[in-house]
Protein backbone atom coordinates (compact mmCIF):
# COMPACT_ATOMS: atom_id res chain seq x y z
CA UNK A 1 0.00 0.00 0.00
CA UNK A 2 1.55 3.45 -1.00
CA UNK A 3 2.30 6.27 1.78
CA UNK A 4 -0.59 8.27 1.09
CA UNK A 5 -3.14 5.76 0.87
CA UNK A 6 -2.12 4.34 4.72
CA UNK A 7 -1.49 7.89 6.08
CA UNK A 8 -5.13 9.07 4.91
CA UNK A 9 -6.45 5.81 6.01
CA UNK A 10 -4.63 6.37 9.80
CA UNK A 11 -6.12 9.76 8.98
CA UNK A 12 -10.15 8.35 8.61
CA UNK A 13 -10.29 4.77 10.12
CA UNK A 14 -10.35 6.52 13.40
CA UNK A 15 -13.12 9.07 12.13
CA UNK A 16 -15.56 5.95 11.19
CA UNK A 17 -16.31 5.35 15.04
CA UNK A 18 -17.29 9.15 15.54
CA UNK A 19 -21.00 8.60 15.27
CA UNK A 20 -20.67 5.87 18.33
CA UNK A 21 -19.44 8.65 20.53
CA UNK A 22 -22.47 10.24 20.99
CA UNK A 23 -22.57 14.42 20.68
CA UNK A 24 -22.69 14.49 24.44
CA UNK A 25 -19.85 12.65 25.23
CA UNK A 26 -18.25 15.20 22.03
CA UNK A 27 -19.06 18.18 23.64
CA UNK A 28 -18.04 17.13 26.78
CA UNK A 29 -14.77 15.99 25.79
CA UNK A 30 -13.94 18.57 22.70
CA UNK A 31 -12.50 21.14 24.47
CA UNK A 32 -9.55 18.80 26.52
CA UNK A 33 -8.92 17.17 23.38
CA UNK A 34 -8.46 20.27 20.94
CA UNK A 35 -6.17 21.59 23.86
CA UNK A 36 -3.87 18.14 24.05
CA UNK A 37 -4.08 17.69 19.74
CA UNK A 38 -2.58 21.73 19.78
CA UNK A 39 0.02 20.85 22.40
CA UNK A 40 0.90 17.98 20.53
CA UNK A 41 1.39 19.75 17.38
CA UNK A 42 3.87 22.19 19.53
CA UNK A 43 5.71 19.40 20.41
CA UNK A 44 5.72 18.23 16.91
CA UNK A 45 7.72 21.60 16.21
CA UNK A 46 10.24 20.97 19.12
CA UNK A 47 10.99 17.41 17.74
CA UNK A 48 11.56 18.79 14.87
CA UNK A 49 13.92 21.34 15.85
CA UNK A 50 15.71 18.85 18.58
CA UNK A 51 15.44 15.68 15.82
CA UNK A 52 13.36 13.66 18.25
CA UNK A 53 11.60 11.90 15.96
CA UNK A 54 11.44 12.41 11.70
CA UNK A 55 8.89 11.36 9.29
CA UNK A 56 9.75 10.74 6.01
CA UNK A 57 6.74 10.74 3.94
CA UNK A 58 3.75 13.22 4.35
CA UNK A 59 -0.02 12.99 3.65
CA UNK A 60 0.92 16.24 2.15
CA UNK A 61 3.89 18.77 1.37
CA UNK A 62 1.69 21.63 3.29
CA UNK A 63 1.31 19.07 6.41
CA UNK A 64 3.40 17.67 9.40
CA UNK A 65 4.41 14.33 8.74
CA UNK A 66 2.42 13.63 12.18
CA UNK A 67 -1.15 15.67 10.98
CA UNK A 68 -2.68 12.16 10.26
CA UNK A 69 -1.79 10.50 13.64
CA UNK A 70 -3.30 13.98 15.42
CA UNK A 71 -6.38 14.57 13.59
CA UNK A 72 -7.33 10.69 13.19
CA UNK A 73 -6.08 7.98 15.99
CA UNK A 74 -4.86 11.44 18.48
CA UNK A 75 -7.69 13.04 18.39
CA UNK A 76 -10.75 10.49 18.32
CA UNK A 77 -8.57 7.87 20.63
CA UNK A 78 -8.43 10.67 23.27
CA UNK A 79 -12.12 10.99 23.38
CA UNK A 80 -12.81 7.50 23.32
CA UNK A 81 -10.77 6.91 26.19
CA UNK A 82 -12.12 10.37 28.56
CA UNK A 83 -15.14 8.96 27.53
CA UNK A 84 -14.69 5.26 29.08
CA UNK A 85 -12.48 6.17 31.93
CA UNK A 86 -12.65 9.76 32.70
CA UNK A 87 -13.50 9.78 36.84
CA UNK A 88 -11.40 6.82 37.35
CA UNK A 89 -7.59 8.10 37.24
CA UNK A 90 -6.04 4.97 37.82
CA UNK A 91 -7.93 3.37 34.90
CA UNK A 92 -7.65 6.42 32.37
CA UNK A 93 -3.77 6.00 33.44
CA UNK A 94 -3.95 2.26 32.53
CA UNK A 95 -5.56 2.36 29.51
CA UNK A 96 -3.29 5.23 28.20
CA UNK A 97 -0.33 3.15 29.31
CA UNK A 98 -1.63 0.52 27.11
CA UNK A 99 -2.59 2.36 24.05
CA UNK A 100 0.84 4.52 24.39
CA UNK A 101 2.85 1.07 24.73
CA UNK A 102 1.41 -0.08 21.53
CA UNK A 103 2.04 2.94 19.73
CA UNK A 104 5.30 3.28 20.96
CA UNK A 105 7.00 -0.43 20.79
CA UNK A 106 4.81 -1.48 17.65
CA UNK A 107 3.46 0.98 15.87
CA UNK A 108 7.00 2.88 15.79
CA UNK A 109 8.76 -0.16 14.13
CA UNK A 110 5.91 -0.93 12.14
CA UNK A 111 6.46 3.01 10.68
CA UNK A 112 10.41 2.36 10.76
CA UNK A 113 10.24 -0.77 8.53
CA UNK A 114 8.35 0.81 6.09
CA UNK A 115 10.30 3.56 5.95
CA UNK A 116 7.98 6.30 7.48
CA UNK A 117 9.00 7.84 10.38
CA UNK A 118 10.91 7.05 13.03
CA UNK A 119 12.98 7.78 16.30
CA UNK A 120 16.32 9.79 15.99
CA UNK A 121 17.56 11.19 19.32
CA UNK A 122 14.74 9.92 21.54
CA UNK A 123 14.47 6.75 22.81
CA UNK A 124 11.13 4.51 22.87
CA UNK A 125 11.20 4.99 26.89
CA UNK A 126 11.65 8.84 27.11
CA UNK A 127 8.76 9.30 24.36
CA UNK A 128 6.42 6.60 26.24
CA UNK A 129 6.94 9.53 28.92
CA UNK A 130 6.18 11.93 26.97
CA UNK A 131 3.11 10.28 26.10
CA UNK A 132 2.23 9.76 29.23
CA UNK A 133 2.81 13.52 30.60
CA UNK A 134 0.29 14.23 27.91
CA UNK A 135 -2.29 12.17 29.42
CA UNK A 136 -2.01 13.30 32.53
CA UNK A 137 -2.17 16.83 31.00
CA UNK A 138 -5.27 15.85 28.98
CA UNK A 139 -7.02 14.92 31.95
CA UNK A 140 -6.13 17.88 34.19
CA UNK A 141 -7.59 20.11 32.06
CA UNK A 142 -10.78 18.02 31.45
CA UNK A 143 -10.63 17.75 35.60
CA UNK A 144 -10.31 21.61 35.60
CA UNK A 145 -12.98 22.15 33.01
CA UNK A 146 -15.48 20.13 34.83
CA UNK A 147 -14.80 21.77 38.06
CA UNK A 148 -15.23 25.30 36.78
CA UNK A 149 -18.35 23.94 34.90
CA UNK A 150 -19.58 22.98 38.13
CA UNK A 151 -19.16 25.92 39.77
CA UNK A 152 -20.97 27.86 36.99
CA UNK A 153 -24.01 25.93 37.42
CA UNK A 154 -24.07 26.44 40.77
CA UNK A 155 -24.37 30.27 40.75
Amino acid sequence: MKPNKIYLAMLVAPWLSFPFLGMKTFRRFFPATLFICLVVVGETIVARKKVWWWFYKKLNKNLIGEAPLIAGPFFIGSLWILKFTYGKFLTYMTANLLVDSFFVYVVINWFKQRGYAALVRLQKGQLLMIFLFKAILLYTFQFIKEKRDAASNTQ
